[in-house]
């Protein structure tokens, strides 16, 4: 994807992350949800956006770790009118490989039904033996 810049930010509008939060299905609009944008974005080991010519921001995704033992990526999304332009796969690759050329030779991730085939062909694979939890509610 050559006309998409990528970026490790620490700050994001908060309505560039809503449209994206709610392009993958994820957004409830609660003002706690709101409140909670800039604190996720700083807290994140590693947020990163995709970023079209007209300084759309099409796609982001994440990385959340200790910077010592392993990584989490999640909320990979684009927007569905910058889907199937390679956009998702590269932010996942250059979230791993920041990873990566920290040290952190575990990174993982939770596949959402009918992504597998995506994230193996980054790469990934399944976890044999072990089942994704959640504790509580998923609200």
């Amino acid at each position: 994807m050559t006309d998409v810049e990528y970026e490790i930010v620490t700050e994001v509008p908060a309505e560039a992350v809503i449209a994206l939060y709610r392009a993958g299905g994820w957004w409830r609009d609660t003002p706690e949800w709101r409140d909670n944008i800039a604190a996720m974005v700083r807290g994140s080991f590693c947020f990163m956006v995709a970023r079209t010519p007209d300084g759309t921001i099409a796609g982001m995704g994440r990385a959340l770790s200790d910077g010592v033992s392993a990584a989490y990526i999640q909320d990979v999304v684009v927007l569905s009118e910058h889907r199937r332009r390679g956009i998702g796969a590269e932010l996942v690759r250059r979230l791993a490989e920041h990873c990566r050329a920290r040290g952190l030779s575990w990174i993982g991730l939770v596949a959402e039904p009918g992504t597998m085939a995506f994230y193996q062909r980054l790469g990934f694979r399944p976890l044999v033996g072990y089942q994704p939890m959640l504790y509580g509610s998923s609200a």
